[in-house]
C-alpha cells in the first residue's frame, strides 16, 4: 500500500546515530503522510524526462501529484538534505506547472488573478505570490517571473488542474471585456533545481553568461548545451540555488552532466521537503488552503504597499479588510515550533499547556537533520502566537512540551544585492 510504502522508507531517512530516541517510522509518516494526502495518487502516473535517469541512481520512486517521482536516492534522505546545506543538490520539478501568459493585457490579468504587483517586477525577476479567491483564501502559492515578451508563471504539481480550471474561468471572463491575454502552459519544458552553496560553481561552466550577476529572484535566458533555458536565481531549500526551466530534449544529458560533479548528489521529495521546512517555507495543502488568508498565514509581505491601497484582484474586499486588524483578532496565526522528543504529525494538536485546552493545529513536521531537534509548522489561536510561548502537542497520544520560535529555523543563504 501507500502507507506501507511510505513507513518502508523511515530507517534511511532518520539512522539512529540521529535519532536515538525518536520511532522512526512515525517519523516519516509525519514527513510525507501530509503530502500523501494531497498528492500521492493511485493508478497510471506520468513520468519526467528524467526517470529513467532516477532509477539508475538509486532513486525509489513513489506516486506523487499524478506522476512518479523519487521520494530519497540510495544515499538515504539525511545524507541528501545534509549535503544540499553543504555542497550542491539536483532536484528534479518538472512535474511543476510551467505556464506562459501572453498579450498586451497580461499584467492586467496577473493582477486580478493574483496579488502580484507587475509595476515593481522588473524584468527578468521573480516573485513569490498568491492565487486568491472571492473569500480571500488561497488558490495556490506561485512564483510569477517577467520574462520579457511573457509572464513565466509556476503552479504547484498538486494543485495543477485545480489550478487551470479556475485561471481559464478567469481568463473568459477577462477576455469577454474585451482584453487581449492568453494563458497556455510553456510545452516542451522540464524544470530542475540547482541548490546549496556550491551551486553556482557547479553550473557556471555549463552556462553562456555570468551568473554571479545574478541575486535572488533574478533571472535570463542563458543558453545550456546550445539551447536556449531560463536559469532563475531562486528555490525552496532556503539556500543559494537555481531553478533551470531547460527543453525536454536536452534535460538529460544536463542533468547528467551537472550529476558527474563530485560536489553534487540527486535529491529526492523527502529531502525536499524536510529543507523547506528548516526554511519556514509553506506547502499548499499543510500551511496554505482555500480557508487560509495571507494575514493568518503570515505572508502579507507578498502583497506590496500598491496592491494594499488599490486592490484589484480576487478576494481583494476580504483580504484588505483584514490587513488593518490586530493578530490578536485574527482566528489563527502561522508560528514555528520547537517541539521536546519525537517529532510531531500534520494534523496533532496544539494545546495549552495549563488547561489543556486545544488552541491549534501542527500543519508540517520533521526531526530537523541540521539542527537535530523535531521542528514543527503550524497555526494557533492568538495571543498564543508570540515567540517564546510555552505550549503542549499531543504526539501520538503524549502531550510534549512547545515552544513558539522564529522561522526560519535554519538561517537563509539567498545570495541578496
Amino acid at each position: 500500500t501507500q502507507r506501507e510504502c511510505l513507513l518502508c522508507l523511515t530507517a534511511t531517512m532518520f539512522p539512529s546515530r540521529l535519532a536515538t530516541k525518536v520511532n522512526t517510522r512515525a517519523v516519516l509518516s509525519q514527513s510525507l503522510n501530509g503530502m500523501a494526502k494531497r498528492a500521492y495518487t493511485t493508478g497510471t502516473d506520468k513520468r519526467t524526462a528524467l526517470y529513467d535517469l532516477h532509477v539508475e541512481f538509486g532513486g525509489k520512486m513513489v506516486p506523487f501529484g499524478g506522476w512518479e517521482m523519487p521520494v530519497q536516492f540510495k544515499d538515504g534522505i539525511v545524507k541528501t538534505h545534509l549535503h544540499t546545506r553543504a555542497a550542491a543538490g539536483l532536484f528534479d520539478v518538472s512535474h511543476m506547472g510551467q505556464l506562459k501568459i501572453t498579450g498586451k493585457d497580461r499584467n492586467e490579468f496577473i493582477e486580478l488573478l493574483t496579488v502580484v504587483d507587475t509595476k515593481n517586477l522588473a524584468e527578468f525577476s521573480g516573485s513569490l505570490s498568491l492565487i486568491t479567491n472571492e473569500r480571500g483564501g488561497i488558490v495556490d502559492d506561485t512564483i510569477i517571473t517577467n520574462a520579457g515578451d511573457f509572464l513565466y508563471v509556476v503552479v504547484n504539481a498538486g494543485c495543477y488542474e485545480r489550478d487551470m480550471v479556475h485561471i481559464r474561468k478567469v481568463e473568459a471572463e477577462f477576455k469577454s471585456k474585451g482584453k487581449d491575454v492568453t494563458v497556455s502552459d510553456w510545452a516542451g519544458r522540464s524544470l530542475v533545481a540547482l541548490q546549496g552553496p556550491l551551486a553556482e560553481k557547479v553550473l557556471q561552466p555549463h552556462v553562456t553568461g555570468d551568473l554571479s550577476k545574478l541575486t535572488f529572484f533574478k533571472g535570463g535566458f542563458f543558453q545550456i548545451l546550445g539551447v536556449e533555458c531560463y536559469i532563475q536565481r531562486s528555490g525552496y531549500t532556503g539556500e543559494d540555488g537555481f531553478e533551470i526551466s531547460i527543453p525536454t530534449e536536452a534535460v538529460v544529458e544536463f542533468s547528467r552532466a551537472l550529476l558527474s560533479h563530485p560536489d553534487v548528489l540527486p535529491i529526492g521529495l523527502g529531502a525536499r521537503d524536510s529543507l523547506r521546512l528548516e526554511a519556514g517555507l509553506c506547502l499548499y495543502g499543510h500551511e496554505l488552503d482555500e480557508d487560509t488568508t495571507p494575514k493568518q498565514a503570515n505572508l502579507v509581505w507578498t502583497i506590496s504597499k500598491r496592491r494594499q491601497e488599490e486592490g484589484g484582484f480576487i478576494g481583494a474586499d476580504a483580504v484588505l479588510a483584514e490587513l488593518p486588524k490586530k493578530i490578536a483578532e485574527l482566528p489563527k496565526r502561522r508560528v514555528g515550533l520547537f517541539v521536546e522528543g519525537a517529532p510531531a504529525r500534520d494534523g496533532a494538536t496544539i494545546h495549552h499547556k495549563d488547561t489543556q485546552e486545544q488552541i491549534g493545529v501542527v500543519t508540517s513536521g520533521t526531526l530537523s537533520p541540521t539542527l537535530k531537534k523535531a521542528i514543527a509548522i503550524g497555526y494557533v489561536k492568538p495571543p498564543f502566537h508570540a515567540v517564546g510561548t510555552e505550549l503542549l502537542v499531543n504526539v501520538r497520544g503524549t502531550m510534549r512540551k512547545a515552544t513558539i520560535t522564529k522561522m526560519p529555523f535554519v538561517p537563509t543563504n539567498y545570495k541578496s544585492e
